[in-house]
């Protein structure tokens, strides 16, 4: 077996922690490598998949439960580009949980959509649509699946929201909703009917699609993911842009988004209009300062105004007033700390000096959001400047022994270019946990535990693909 540079480990010590215990070489999927410094081995090494779709550690098996073409059970086609996902629990049924699944669409180019195999079925359904392009609702939105974590099998499939565009990640509520962000600014301008950029809910007990209600209040831009503070309602927002800011929105009335309330950015004491990246380029830069891994930043929120423009400039007001920025934000976690403290991860996906990603860490301050709170804290945890050893970490997850789950999301031109899923610690040490095998090289998203801990759910966005992986987690929570 030919392995390329990438995948060689550093040192003689990361290479006989991955070698280790081997039983047959032949059966090994990939070297990769562990961090030196911030870096284990937690699963062992990677077991190649007979049929090219993932590599995972030993006592680690997956199924295929839905395929973009299949189609769903209210008749129509599961769409293509799945991306950011949750799953909800089943009342009075533990073996069970809802998965709400975006679908990174919006209508232009080669997509499988919703009405794919039975064109006849948008115009009733098209009722239910937020936005047309020419005569068809805009392909992105979200469909639902019931899942068996006992038998192993989906029960009930079917779209959930539909015309909207580009939705790439969100976040699960704590009262069992799904937030399905638009990943784009695209309006009339572009050909659809209506201005994108907004936010949508969508409960996860819904059997069928939902009013389409942009959440305007939560501002109008290229929005990425969401996650909810479960002690206060509070949302945290990325944004995908070079540019981005860190937003969290106040909610006038908790658990219920629709009634709005305010929307604000993350300043940086002492620092303003922050310029976060690390990237050499901004040497000169007077809004940059080189930021060390395990730095943390005493941090303010200032409010952002005019929330919806149509020029779409949210962002780049809110950093001449001060804002901080982030290079790509895309996944967003909320944790909880075994001492009761609370946290939430971001990705910068484009940070560091190679481009290729940091983790940042925010830890709310006292009565965080009341108007008489103490400052937050904010803390760079991971950068990468190693392609082997993460490479640009886009959605997040908290898995049930309290790891931050990452996806990977390369579309380098690279020939030895591969996704992992990777993991971190509560110490900040990086692990890896599975390989995309697919030879598409598409990129892992949606990553989510079931209810149980049982399951972990991920899509492999294209072919388009969603996943239940299965295997000893218990050993891990130990």
């Amino acid at each position: 077996m030919t392995l390329s540079r990438r995948y060689f480990l550093r040192n003689a010590g990361a290479a006989a922690l991955a070698f280790g215990g081997l039983s047959s070489f032949s059966a090994l999927a990939q070297v990769y490598a562990v961090d030196p410094k911030r870096g284990l081995d937690r699963f062992g090494q990677l077991y190649r998949d007979p049929d090219g779709i993932l590599n995972l550690p030993q006592g680690f098996s997956y199924k295929i439960i839905s395929r973009s073409g299949d189609m769903m059970s209210d008749g129509l086609t599961t769409p293509s580009a799945p991306d950011g996902m949750a799953a909800f629990p089943v009342p009075g049924k533990k073996d069970q949980c809802l998965l709400v699944r975006n679908h990174e669409l919006d209508s232009v180019g080669e997509e499988i959509g919703p009405f794919q195999n039975n064109p006849s079925r948008a115009k009733s359904a098209g009722k239910k649509a937020f936005d047309f392009y020419g005569d068809l609702p805009v392909n992105g939105g979200t469909s639902t699946l019931l899942y068996s974590h006992k038998t192993g099998r989906v029960g009930r499939s079917h779209l959930s929201l539909l015309g909207t565009t580009r939705n790439c990640a969100g976040g699960a509520t704590p009262w069992g909703s799904w937030l399905s962000c638009e990943e784009s600014l695209a309006g009339p301008g572009e050909g659809f009917g209506r201005e994108h950029g907004y936010i949508f809910e969508v409960p996860a007990i819904a059997e069928g699609l939902v009013e389409p209600v942009p959440l305007k209040e939560m501002g109008r831009f290229v929005h990425e993911a969401a996650a909810v503070d479960s002690s206060n309602g509070i949302v945290y927002l990325t944004e995908d842009f070079d540019h981005a800011l860190f937003y969290r929105f106040l909610p006038a009335q908790p658990g219920e988004l629709e009634q709005g309330g305010k929307l604000q950015a993350l300043v940086i004491r002492d620092w303003p209009r922050a310029l976060t990246r690390n990237w050499t380029e901004d040497a000169d830069n007077p809004d940059a300062r080189a930021v060390e891994i395990g730095q943390r930043f005493s941090c303010e929120w200032m409010d952002l105004k005019d929330v919806t423009s149509p020029d779409g400039d949210l962002s780049l007001r809110g950093a001449a007033k001060g804002a901080a920025r982030f290079c790509r934000c895309e996944g967003v976690a909320f944790a909880t700390r075994t001492d009761g403290g609370r946290e939430i991860f971001f990705a910068a996906t484009g940070g560091g000096p190679k481009h290729i990603g940091q983790i940042w860490r925010y830890r709310p301050g006292s009565h965080e959001g009341s108007g008489n709170e103490t400052p937050g804290e904010l803390e760079l945890v991971y950068e990468t400047r190693d392609r082997a050893l993460m490479e640009s970490c886009d959605n997040l997850a908290i898995a049930p022994w309290g790891d931050l789950i990452i996806c990977e999301d390369s579309y380098s031109d690279s020939p030895d270019m591969v996704n992992y899923i990777r993991g971190l610690t509560p110490q900040g040490k990086l692990y890896t946990l599975a390989m995309n095998a697919h030879p598409d090289k598409g990129e892992f998203c949606g990553a989510c535990f079931s209810p149980d801990g049982s399951t972990l759910f991920v899509n492999i966005q294209r072919p388009g693909i969603t996943l239940a992986i299965t295997g000893p987690w218990g050993n891990l929570r130990a």
